[in-house]
């Protein structure tokens, strides 16, 4: 590699490490997620879990996949937790009426479970608004609220 090449390839890393998006949306999520999985911890939950709960509560019932479309995450991740789930007796799996679909539905003791994340999840909630500060936090609902609107199903 000559020194010129050397230097172009200097100055793309150095604008991919100031300006990417991505590196800096991967950051904050390692970071903000590390806080709700921290809290949620001592009940034996995650982040994604819960978010999986959540959707489940809200839309049940309802498919692995359409679990992972509304969250954007990949089958096999909704996939691996779904069953985690089911063997912790926090979720149950159906068919579908017409059989060919699988559908997930909350149960007594996964409801119990939400209802006792609550005070976790708050607790996250706070000290992520402190991490990012308030307009940080005002900043990524916009963004998400955005995104949402313009990728969610009906």
């Amino acid at each position: 590699m000559t020194a010129t090449d050397t230097q172009s390839v200097h100055r793309t890393a150095t604008r991919i490490t100031e300006e990417c998006l991505a590196v800096r949306v991967r950051m904050l999520n390692r970071t903000i997620t590390t806080i709700y999985d921290d809290a949620l911890r001592p009940l034996g939950l995650t982040a994604g879990q819960l978010n999986i709960m959540v959707v489940v509560t809200a839309r049940g019932p309802i498919s692995p996949g359409e679990v992972a479309h509304r969250l954007n995450m990949e089958k096999s991740t909704v996939s691996r937790n779904v069953e985690r789930m089911r063997k912790n007796g926090w979720l149950a799996v159906t068919a579908a009426e017409s059989g060919h679909k699988q559908q997930l539905t909350l149960t007594r003791r996964g409801r119990t479970l939400l209802a006792k994340s609550h005070p976790a999840w708050e607790e996250a909630q706070i000290t992520a608004r402190e991490v990012l500060g308030q307009r940080g936090a005002e900043a990524i609902h916009r963004a998400a609220t955005t995104v949402w609107s313009r990728t969610a199903p009906a």
